[in-house]
Parts: C-alpha cells; sequence; structure tokens
C-alpha cells in the first residue's frame, strides 16, 4: 500500500485547494480574491499529478522499492533479512494529515486572537488632507479607512459626518470595546490590525461581527500615537453575518 502514498497526498492536497477554491471562497480566509485562479491551476495540476503516478503505479511490472524481492520484501541487495518494517510506512502516511484537515476542516479566518497580538501599527504615511468623503450620512468607510483620516486628516474630513463601520470585535484591558478588521496585502501571513473605538454602546461579545453607525470624536494631536486608536461615538451597532472577504486592502 505504500508505493500508492505519493499519489494518494498528492490527490487529498490537489483536492483540499480546489475545495476552496473552485468549489467555494473559503480561499479568502487565507489569500486575496486575485490569486484564485492561481490556486487553481495549482490544484488541479496536483491532482493530474496525483492521478498520473496512481496510473503508472499500478501498471503491471511496476515494482515498488527497489530492494524489495520476491519472498523477502524489504530485503536490501548485501542484507539479507535487512529491512524498515511497519513503522516506516506508518510514519510516512503521516503526510497526509495535514491534507486531511484542510479538506475535512479549513481553518477559520483571522479574528481577534491575531488583532491582540498586532501591536499598534500604522501606515507609515504623514499628516495632510485627504480627499472629500461622498456626500450623504452614513458613509460608509472601511476601518483603515476611517483609522486613516482619523489620525492623518489635517482637512478634518470626518468633523460633523455620520460614518458607518462594520468589522468584528475585539475588547482591551480596560474595559473598552473596539471594532477591529484586519489589513492583508497578499495573505493572512501578512495581516496588520486597523481599530476604532467605539463609545456610548454595550460591549458585544468578543469575536462578534458589528456594523456600527456614529461620529467621529476627536482625540489626541494628529499623526501621534495620543491619537491612536482613533474613536466613534456610536449610535447604532447592529449584529451582521462575517463577509465573504473578511480582511480589508490596506
Amino acid at each position: 500500500m505504500r508505493r500508492y502514498g505519493g499519489a494518494v497526498l498528492l490527490l487529498l492536497t490537489g483536492a483540499a485547494v480546489l475545495r476552496i477554491t473552485l468549489f467555494g471562497e473559503l480561499y479568502l480566509r487565507y489569500v486575496q480574491a486575485g490569486l484564485r485562479p492561481y490556486l487553481i491551476v495549482s490544484g488541479g495540476a496536483l491532482v493530474l499529478l496525483g492521478l498520473v503516478s496512481l496510473a503508472t503505479t499500478a501498471l503491471p511490472g511496476h515494482r515498488g522499492h527497489p530492494g524489495d524481492h520476491p519472498g523477502h520484501p524489504g530485503d536490501h541487495p548485501g542484507h539479507p533479512g535487512h529491512h524498515h518494517g511497519p513503522a516506516g510506512p506508518r510514519v510516512a502516511w503521516l503526510l497526509t494529515l495535514p491534507a486531511l484537515a484542510l479538506l475535512l476542516f479549513p481553518p477559520p479566518a483571522l479574528g481577534s486572537y491575531s488583532a491582540d497580538r498586532e501591536a499598534a501599527q500604522r501606515a507609515a504615511q504623514g499628516v495632510g488632507s485627504f480627499p472629500a468623503l461622498p456626500a450623504g450620512d452614513p458613509v460608509t468607510l472601511t476601518v483603515g479607512a476611517y483609522t486613516s483620516r482619523a489620525i492623518y486628516d489635517s482637512a478634518r474630513s470626518l468633523k460633523g459626518r455620520t460614518v458607518r463601520l462594520t468589522g468584528f470585535v475585539t475588547h482591551g484591558d480596560d474595559g473598552a470595546w473596539y471594532v477591529t478588521r484586519l489589513l492583508v496585502t497578499c495573505c493572512a501571513a501578512d495581516a496588520t490590525t486597523a481599530k476604532v473605538e467605539i463609545r456610548d454602546a454595550d460591549a458585544p461579545p468578543t469575536d462578534t461581527w458589528v456594523t456600527v453607525t456614529g461620529t467621529w470624536r476627536p482625540k489626541g494631536t494628529l499623526g501621534s500615537d495620543a491619537a491612536w486608536p482613533p474613536l466613534l461615538a456610536a449610535t447604532a451597532v447592529t449584529r451582521v453575518k462575517q463577509p465573504a472577504d473578511p480582511y480589508e486592502k490596506p
């Protein structure tokens, strides 16, 4: 059975990649949408290689281990009776576990744990003016866009405007709570955090997805550490489902 191990591993890995890309949107938990075609091609190639390997291995006359001899499985030339025993193949089959895990139990998107581990990192940009916001209230902004305007916008474009933000809930040690999003440039490995402290509203449970409507409340000097994280005085907090793509782009 061990001679089919490589083919099975290729098939499982390819099937797992295709499952999260071709047959759903789970891949958005790990990478940006633009990488989907490459993942589909890669998954298809792995499945094809697995099928070819399976077919060639099953051909009549195909030999498994080069040291195998009839009547003495696992014997090696010059070392009669010497073999690896059953432990070798059993250990090798453990390589299929990661592929099976991804196929059957795809891990969730990054959440509050990843956000809490992220230091208060912000874009390396100076204080300046931002483009005018669209007319009409409330105006929908990403959490990242709101934090940039709140911290760096010398024109104070948020003043007097009602905004709407969507993200998941995180909590601070001091009892404060935040609407939070993870910003992903390429994949989940490079995620950074954007968060807004919510005032005048009760805190939902951690990792709950919410849409918060409210108004900007000034805090600290523009561009300073005292301005982080920015504040939002909430007028409404609504629980929502996690979006298909839980990440924002920087």
